[in-house]
């Protein structure tokens, strides 16, 4: 496998930092929709923001180009004036292109991707601002931990009271905790426990991934369980291929990171397992579907599905040797550069359809449709498996 250098710096970045700066009221633009048009008005979400923080803050420091910082230090600059609520803290959910809140309710997924972004750029620059603004939304996400049950609840409202509609997209369940909020709340404390030796932040890293190992996981299929009531009552039927995968090799991540060997041996083990998993939504054209339910299954093939597939499965080749999964990371490659790459226009499409055609419904660039999956994928690629 090759080619992956010249994805991230050539499309993938070059379409962000040629397309998406918006020169008149700073930061980034909300949307570019599917059909490539620019709409320079549309709200502007705190998840991308925050994932355009990561991405160009992890380039940076993986490639050492000036662009790339100066982009990390917009979206930065951009999130503290912005996004950070200055009287109740944390990060509103949705701000109007001239960066007037319209959504101030605080969902936990946002401010784990917000320290994501902060201890990332930590990590490519040195900012001192940066590293205290994560260690402080560490302390934000703690206050939403179930301290009787465990776990961390979903939503509040802006100054951090309970709220009826907990949901993070219109898609989803309205439960009190899920698994996808989970998995992010223990990617960025992995990217955290990193920079900051803290006993409480390795204590919560110990109890997330125990989460997933004893709550989260259904113990027969291997695959993840998604929604969950406040007591851990499972409430839902629905297979995501997509967060299978993503979710054994962030798993190993933090297991590796956290560098406690009994459960390094314990999350491997589960990691192949879950990787495995997955495998049953690989269809012959190498691609990874999106999800099932026992009475349906969406055969769309999602853009951020076929990047997480590629990492997962060559972290399930390190770990297990096997070339069954690094041939499938190669087929998946494949897939992508075939099917998904936007060649004319840069960036991927967001999916394609069961029948093979383009999904041009969903933005090319937007709320969710961030450089984040496929950039930190060509960033896996070229850092831990030197292919580049």
């Amino acid at each position: 496998m090759k080619g992956f250098k010249q994805e991230l710096t050539d499309n993938i970045l070059s379409f962000w930092i040629n397309k998406m700066v918006d020169t008149q009221n700073g930061g980034f633009y909300g949307t570019i929709d599917g059909n490539n048009r620019l709409e320079p008005q549309a709200n502007k979400g705190a998840i991308l923001n925050a994932r355009i923080l990561w991405t160009f803050s992890a380039a940076y420091r993986i490639l050492k180009d000036e662009r790339y910082k100066d982009m990390a230090q917009r979206a930065f600059n951009y999130i503290r004036t912005y996004f950070i609520d200055k009287k109740y803290r944390g990060l509103y959910w949705e701000v109007d292109y001239l960066g007037n809140p319209v959504n101030t309710k605080k969902q936990t997924y946002v401010q784990g991707f917000a320290l994501y972004g902060f201890s990332e750029y930590y990590r490519a620059t040195g900012d001192a601002e940066a590293l205290k603004l994560a260690k402080e939304f560490f302390y934000l996400i703690e206050k939403t931990k179930d301290c009787q049950l465990g776990g961390y609840l979903e939503a509040f409202t802006q100054d951090w009271l309970p709220i009826e509609d907990m949901r993070l997209s219109d898609k989803d369940a309205n439960e009190k905790k899920t698994m996808n909020t989970h998995l992010h709340v223990l990617e960025p404390y992995t990217n955290l426990c990193r920079v900051w030796d803290n006993d409480e932040l390795k204590e919560s890293q110990r109890e997330l991934i125990n989460l997933f190992m004893d709550r989260i996981t259904d113990k027969e299929s291997c695959h993840l369980n998604l929604f969950f009531d406040e007591e851990w009552e499972l409430k839902s039927d629905a297979v995501s291929y997509g967060h299978d995968i993503e979710a054994s090799w962030l798993l190993y991540e933090a297991a590796e990171v956290l560098g406690d060997p009994a459960i390094v041996e314990r999350v491997a083990s589960l990691s192949l397992r879950i990787a495995e998993a997955a495998t049953q939504g690989i269809q012959p054209d190498g691609s990874l579907i999106y999800e099932k339910t026992p009475n349906h299954t969406d055969f769309e093939r999602h853009w951020w599905v076929q990047a997480e597939a590629i990492v997962g499965y060559m972290y399930a080749y390190k770990n297990s040797t096997n070339t069954f999964y690094k041939e499938k990371a190669s087929d998946v490659w494949n897939y992508i550069r075939s099917q998904i790459i936007d060649k004319e226009n840069g960036e991927w499409y967001w999916s394609r359809y069961a029948n093979g055609s383009i999904n041009r419904t969903d933005d090319k660039a937007g709320f969710w449709k961030c450089p984040y999956h496929n950039g930190r994928m060509c960033m896996e690629m070229i850092e831990h498996f030197g292919l580049i």
